[in-house]
């Protein structure tokens, strides 16, 4: 048999403990902020109670309605627009370029710059999220209707359709799949970058991650748990409409 080298470097045991605090250090945070959810507790500051389902469902639907705010403005701006450009065939750099300037904007400075000129409130964070919101549905939207058969098209001018019947029923519901892929985009963006609202004055679910010297680590875990399982929400509201609205046999296709 080999000898075993006197200077073999002997590794330390690893401490059992060590591996097995980390799940249940997990699964307690976890539960303190589930908790917080549900019951109302003492501010870290004291003199005021923070936390429970009344200040869970107030900040909620404030988030809400900043997220409809927003998406409806982006979607009333870049729809018509994104559409019309792709029904037209131009506008493509215009497209293409508002779809990289959106993934490259901070959001914080947007909302700052806002400040700086609009003001704080309601409209300001409302303008920041519609900005945000823009670009992708205008991409998606004129992609989505430029590649639509252009054969198609005109078979359906050829019936005697005007622009707005191809628009409408031909170039809309082949695009639609493509077109929502752009809504739940701008959707995602507009939940996550709303947490970011109490900067600007205006209270959302962000306020429980942002205020940590108020609510303390459980709000701020339970805050970020509101805004994924919001965004979840919507990303499956979005993917049903987003069948319901496609032609049947772009489904099956």
């Amino acid at each position: 048999r080999r000898a075993r080298h006197p200077l073999r470097r002997v590794r330390p045991a690893r401490a059992r403990g060590d591996a097995v605090s980390l799940p249940f250090a997990f699964l307690d945070a976890f539960s303190g902020a589930i908790d917080f959810v549900f019951n109302e507790r003492p501010s870290l500051g004291g003199g005021t109670q923070v936390g429970g389902l009344d200040q869970v469902a107030a900040l909620t639907l404030d988030h809400l309605e900043l997220t409809f705010a927003g998406l409806g403005l982006a979607l009333a701006v870049a729809l018509p627009l994104g559409v019309w450009l792709g029904h037209r065939g131009r506008g493509e750099l215009l497209a293409v370029a508002l779809g990289n300037a959106g993934r490259a904007i901070p959001e914080l400075a947007l909302i700052a710059f806002l400040v700086a000129f609009v003001g704080v409130g309601f409209i300001n964070v409302t303008i920041a999220l519609a900005v945000l919101g823009i670009p992708p549905i205008l991409t998606n939207a004129f992609v989505g209707v430029r590649q639509v058969d252009r054969t198609t098209v005109e078979a359906a001018r050829g019936m005697g359709m005007g622009e707005l019947g191809v628009i409408a029923r031909v170039e809309l519901p082949l695009a639609a799949p493509t077109i929502m892929a752009g809504v739940r985009t701008a959707a995602i963006n507009i939940v996550a970058t709303a947490t970011i609202a109490p900067l600007a004055g205006q209270l959302s679910l962000g306020d429980f991650i942002l205020a940590r010297n108020v609510y303390g680590d459980e709000g701020v875990l339970a805050g970020a748990i509101l805004v994924a399982l919001l965004a979840l929400a919507f990303e499956l509201a979005l993917s049903g409409l987003q069948r319901a609205v496609t032609p049947r046999g772009l489904r099956a296709a």
